[in-house]
């Protein structure tokens, strides 16, 4: 494993672009180039995808981009030394030290063992200070391979050699100089996650204990720097901190007596803490595993602080701890509840995507009319006593019947998850009952929402309350499901499920009354949502609001399957129509742009919206107004020709469930040009700003 890099997967002090995408792009070539990956576009995407989740620069002057990736073939390291330097989102500046962490989608465990060791080596600055002190690839691989206990760590030089070649004044000089004064002071890759007290610094009588567990949703770099950095935190503080790292080469879990003295938690977390429940009536400070790197000693201090504090925020299991904003312990109310409408509607989704699929299919095989006689045939008939329909109308009728049940999930579901996400696990019962509920009432889609945050609030502020330590394992099983459920279900059968219920009645009558410009005006909205945010809150409740629907129709009352189409239709187009725009103006695009182009139009035609984010995030002023209008068209076009859809996803691919395809499509078209000659339109005439070269990355 001594090759896990090779000189040839080194690049000193070369110019791989002004943006991190580039830089990204060069690496992965190199990659491919040793034959260590099938394909450079399937591991530039991989990489960049995990680059937009979280940025992977740190302080310091280092950046770490890494995936794991089915185009990888070997576990992978390469190393760039950049002049200049590259904007990887560090609060400190830009990024001098690229390390690519290229692993297989299956790496084996030794190998994410020793990817996570180079990771945690990059938080000390002596082993830093040697990378910029490297004078040819052959040291920096000798130095990465000593890191990893795979070889002798080489006798180092002085920073002098490559601050040589370094910008008089820069970022990256001033962190050469300092970092150099370093070298020799603690052998690269130490793991510290066990004690951490340094009886020398610590005042009190009493130690104070902290734990905390890491975790990022690749689980090789930031899980185990986060780890390192609040330990070394910690132990400038005279604290005890044991760390969990929940990371792709295993975790162990920490001792339950060391969980039972802690004096606080924190979750430095991007993904679900497992088995969260260890944790209960602890004060907890939550923030993204990013945190944990850049600001180590304010989330230690922060710790203590409410270690003290009887009124500060406790685990009880509660999701909306576990991926807080940078202010972990002070979440606002919107963005709470913006995360758990979010968490709600992606746990949704399936039972939805799968029941209106397999309620298309059930019209197509045994016609419109199968709604009526559907509980009669799968009750009455099978395979060998057949309806007489024939075995079409039988097997409609079960695929009616099974989407049907499935959509029965849809408000139960909806309201379930919303309570998960602001209780854990905890909230899950009480939301699915109080769903249920609204189900049972009539109070739809509105009712599931209200009675999931009503659950998921009562078994949060339940799960706050401090209780003796032998009551705390019964909270989550038994008295918080149950308090919750009695609380959130009865307040929706005595006071709130009727108002909403005639509420819900009063939005689908006017909805079905929809006719002529009305219904064009309706299309425009619905457009316009699914555009804003491609993907996000706004374009979330549009495709919910459909969703919700589609259990109200009937051969009678066809407006929710116009609505269906029209939010499928809308949220079609803004990827296509980039994909569209790359091809039309090729050089209004960068290399990386028209990379993702190619994949947008796979993603347009499944109706993926967040194929067209890349291009928005790289510049929101053009393409968002350019999506809004294709989007806006589309959503017109389909209410107003009435094209109605069966089913509430899958684009192209569900041609089937749609009523007058021609239509679909060329309402599809319409927007898509729109959208791809605003867009081009707006890079040409509106207000310049500085293009990055669309020619591809120069290799070393």
């Amino acid at each position: 494993m001594s090759d896990i890099i090779t000189p040839e997967l080194v690049a000193l002090d070369q110019d791989l672009g002004e943006n991190r995408s580039s830089v990204i792009r060069h690496l992965a070539e190199r990659v491919a180039a040793e034959g260590r990956s099938t394909e450079v576009d399937g591991l530039y995407a991989d990489a960049l995808a995990r680059e937009e989740k979280t940025s992977t620069g740190i302080p310091g002057g280092i950046a770490i981009p890494h995936c794991r990736s089915t185009a990888v073939s070997e576990a992978t390291l390469v190393m760039a030394r950049l002049s200049p330097p590259v904007d990887f989102g560090a609060k400190d500046g830009p990024a001098d030290l690229v390390f690519f962490i290229a692993a297989p989608d299956g790496a084996d465990q030794e190998h994410l063992k020793l990817l996570s060791k180079l990771a945690r080596s990059l938080i000390k600055k002596d082993f830093t200070a040697s990378l910029r002190a490297a004078q040819s690839p052959a040291d920096v691989v000798a130095l990465v391979n000593g890191a990893l206990g795979l070889g002798e760590v080489p006798a180092t030089g002085t920073a002098g050699a490559h601050s040589a070649g370094t910008p008089a004044g820069s970022a990256a000089g001033s962190r050469t100089s300092e970092a150099a004064a370093t070298l020799g002071t603690s052998p690269a890759g130490t793991d510290a996650t066990g004690p951490a007290v340094d009886a020398g610094r610590a005042t009190d009588t009493k130690v104070r204990r902290l734990v905390a567990v890491t975790a990022c949703p690749t689980g090789i770099a930031h899980t185990y720097m986060a780890a390192d950095s609040l330990v070394a935190a910690a132990r400038e503080r005279g604290i005890d901190l044991q760390v969990e790292t929940q990371g792709s080469s295993g975790a162990t879990p920490l001792d339950p007596a060391v969980i039972a003295a802690a004096d606080a938690v924190i979750f430095a977390v991007d993904v679900d803490v497992r088995d969260k429940q260890r944790f209960a009536g602890l004060p907890v400070i939550s923030s993204p595993v990013k945190r944990g790197i850049d600001e180590p000693g304010e989330m230690v201090e922060e710790a203590l602080a409410a270690a003290g504090n009887p009124n500060a925020r406790r685990v009880a299991g509660t999701a909306g701890d576990q991926q807080a904003d940078d202010d972990g312990s002070r979440d606002s109310v919107g963005s709470t509840l913006k995360r758990a409408l979010l968490t709600g509607v992606s746990y949704m989704i399936p039972f939805v995507a799968g029941g209106g699929l397999l309620i298309a299919l059930g019209f197509l095989l045994g016609g419109y009319l199968i709604t009526e006689t559907a509980d009669a045939v799968v009750l009455e008939n099978s395979l060998v006593n057949l309806p007489a329909g024939g075995l079409g109308e039988y097997l409609g009728a079960v695929a009616y019947k099974i989407g049907q049940l499935s959509l029965g999930f849809l408000v139960p579901a909806l309201a379930g998850y919303i309570a998960y996400a602001l209780a854990d696990r905890p909230g899950i019962a009480p939301g699915f009952v109080a769903g249920a509920v609204a189900g049972f009432m009539d109070a739809g889609f509105l009712g599931g929402i209200v009675g999931g945050l009503l659950a998921g609030y009562v078994a949060m502020m339940i799960g706050r309350l401090s209780v003796p330590r032998w009551l705390r394992s019964l909270m989550p099983v038994v008295i918080i499901p149950l308090v919750a459920s009695i609380v959130a279900s009865g307040l929706m059968f005595l006071l709130l499920g009727g108002p909403i219920a005639a509420l819900s009645l009063s939005l689908n009558n006017w909805l079905s009354s929809l006719t002529g410009t009305a219904a064009v005006g309706l299309g425009v909205i619905l457009g316009l949502m699914m555009a804003i945010d491609l993907g996000g809150p706004v374009n979330k409740v549009a495709y919910s609001f459909a969703v919700a629907g589609l259990g109200a129709a009937s051969v009678d009352n066809i407006a929710p399957l116009q609505i269906m189409a029209a939010v499928m239709a809308a949220g079609m187009v803004p990827p296509l129509a980039m994909a569209l725009a790359t091809l039309i103006d090729r050089n209004r695009f960068t290399a990386p742009e028209r990379e993702n182009g190619k994949a947008a139009w796979l993603l347009g035609a499944s109706f993926i919206s967040e194929g067209a984010i890349p291009f928005a995030a790289a510049d929101p002023l053009r393409v968002i107004p350019a999506s809004l209008l294709g989007a806006a068209a589309t959503g017109a076009i389909i209410m107003g020709a009435g094209v109605t859809s069966q089913a509430p996803h899958g684009g192209f691919f569900v041609f089937f469930a749609i009523g007058d395809f021609p239509m679909f499509l060329l309402a599809i078209l319409v927007g898509t040009v729109i959208s791809a000659l605003a867009v081009i339109a707006l890079k040409r005439y509106a207000t310049r700003k500085t293009q990055t070269p669309a020619t591809e990355p120069v290799a070393a």
